[in-house]
C-alpha cells in the first residue's frame, strides 16, 4: 500500500510540562508498537505517579492509526484522552502513547481550559520530540569499477543518499537505501553515468526511519 501522507515515529522518549492556573501537567511519550506495550507504558506511568490526580492516555498503533485509544482517566468526558488523541492523529506520529499526569492546584479549569491544557501538553511535548520519518523504499546493490566509484557516490550526495556499506576489492560493492519516488530516476541515472558499466540489484523491498 502507498503512502497517503508522512508517517513519523518518535526516535526517543520524549517529555514536557506546563503549569496552567496552579495545575501541573506533565505529559510523557514513547513509541510502542502493540496495545500491550501502551498499557504497560500507561501502567508504568499510572505507578510513578500514584499520587496525582489523573493520568490521561491515548495511543496509536498502526501506520494507517489502525488502533486507537484514550482514557480521560476521571476528568470531565472528552476534556482530556480525546484531545489528547486529536493531536496525536493530526502530528503525523504513529506507533505512539503519550501519558499526561495532573497534579490539581486548587483552581477548577473548566471544560474548555482542560481541552486546551491537556492539547497543549501534548503539543508541547512534540515540539521537543525527536522524529523520524517512516519511508518507503528499496534496499539496492551497486556494484561497479574503480572508474565509476567517484561519479556513484557523487550522485548519492545528490539524492541526498549515505551508502548503509561500501566494499572495496576487485569491484566496489555498495548498498544504499532509496525511497520508492527516486529509485527509478537513480538507477536510471546511475546506468547513465557509468555507461553501463554498474550493475544494479535489488536486494529488498523495506520500510526504513529517515531522522530528520
Amino acid at each position: 500500500m502507498e503512502q497517503t501522507k508522512e508517517i513519523k515515529i518518535l526516535l526517543e522518549p520524549a517529555t514536557s510540562e506546563i503549569v496552567e492556573k496552579k495545575s501541573r501537567f506533565i505529559a510523557h511519550m514513547k513509541h510502542c508498537e502493540t496495545a500491550q506495550e501502551a498499557e504497560s507504558f500507561i501502567d508504568e506511568m499510572k505507578k510513578k505517579y500514584w499520587d496525582a490526580r489523573h493520568n490521561c492516555s491515548a495511543f496509536i498503533i498502526g501506520n494507517n492509526a489502525e488502533l486507537t485509544r484514550c482514557s480521560d482517566d476521571g476528568e470531565p468526558s472528552g476534556t482530556a484522552g480525546r484531545p489528547m488523541l486529536e493531536v496525536l492523529l493530526g502530528s503525523g506520529i504513529r506507533n505512539v502513547c503519550v501519558v499526561v499526569t495532573r497534579y490539581f492546584g486548587g483552581v477548577l479549569l473548566g471544560t474548555g481550559g482542560l481541552v486546551r491544557a491537556y492539547s497543549q501538553s501534548v503539543k508541547d511535548t512534540i515540539e521537543h520530540a525527536s522524529l523520524g520519518v517512516l519511508v518507503q523504499g528499496e534496499k539496492l546493490l551497486i556494484e561497479t569499477d574503480y572508474n565509476g566509484v567517484g561519479k556513484i557516490l557523487y550522485l548519492l550526495g545528490k539524492y541526498g543518499l549515505e551508502p548503509l556499506q561500501s566494499e572495496y576489492g576487485e569491484q566496489v560493492n555498495i548498498t544504499v537505501q532509496v525511497p520508492n519516488t527516486e529509485a527509478e530516476k537513480l538507477k536510471k541515472e546511475v546506468t547513465e553515468t557509468t555507461n553501463g558499466r554498474a550493475e544494479i540489484t535489488l536486494l529488498e523491498k523495506l520500510d526504513y526511519i529517515d531522522k530528520q
